[in-house]
């Protein structure tokens, strides 16, 4: 399996998601170019944390338009997968491949913290790898990572069970019903604020986020 990690300027996480996969797992990995309209070789694509087009306009708003971005559409259609992490996370939704938007924090601060969560599903390839409702703990460092959307909206991702990730304890920044990572309705794309990547290497205190990459990585080569 390979993974393909989409660098647009102003990207600064797009590194560390590359040493989880290519250097903790051994995963092929490819670091993808904005600019490229070519991504057919890629299994999974990873639109890391940063600030996109130094965050212009809304966070994720200008590199919504990129000529990779219609690539990343078309694999996630075809129900390949695809990840987006803090700032990828605000791609996914100014993309519509998933649904809200991420707002500024409730306290309108940028904030740099350890937070709790709660796993909230685990049979998707993304989270096989977690116990049923198990809490962990993941970086995050945004300043806008509040999740809105409309009742209607917020009332459908219930009950299609699309929220993953919650935040458990206090909610950082405000997301309705403590929402820290969604879904789209098929499962094969998700978007997150906190920071797997920063939570993979037991060097740095935690590999709580290792399971997240690990567990993806097992039920893709089991399916192959």
């Amino acid at each position: 399996m390979k993974f393909g990690v989409v660098v647009f300027p102003g990207s600064n996480c797009d590194r560390d998601v590359a040493y989880v996969t290519r250097d903790l797992l051994g995963a092929p990995t490819r670091m993808v170019w904005h600019q490229e309209t070519d991504i057919s070789d890629i299994d999974v694509v990873i639109l890391p944390g940063g600030f996109s087009y130094g965050d212009y306009l809304r966070c994720g708003a200008i590199a919504r338009f990129s000529p990779v971005m219609q690539q990343v559409v078309e694999h996630a259609q075809k129900g390949k997968f695809v990840l987006g992490i803090c700032n990828g996370f605000q791609v996914l939704t100014e993309a519509g491949l998933l649904p809200g938007a991420l707002m500024k924090n409730r306290d309108v601060h940028f904030i740099c913290d350890r937070v709790s969560l709660k796993v909230e599903r685990t049979n998707l390839a993304w989270t096989e790898g977690y116990a049923g409702n198990e809490i962990i703990t993941l970086p995050i460092a945004h300043g806008e990572g509040q999740f809105y959307a409309d009742k209607k909206t917020i009332s459908e991702i219930q009950d299609n069970n699309q929220v993953v990730f919650r935040y458990q304890g206090e909610n950082p920044n405000g997301s309705l019903n403590n929402i820290a990572g969604i879904c789209n309705a098929a499962g094969n794309v998700l978007g997150m604020m906190p920071h797997p990547e920063r939570a993979s290497d037991p060097i740095l205190g935690s590999s709580d986020g290792l399971k997240l990459f690990q567990g993806l990585l097992e039920k893709v080569v089991a399916l192959v």
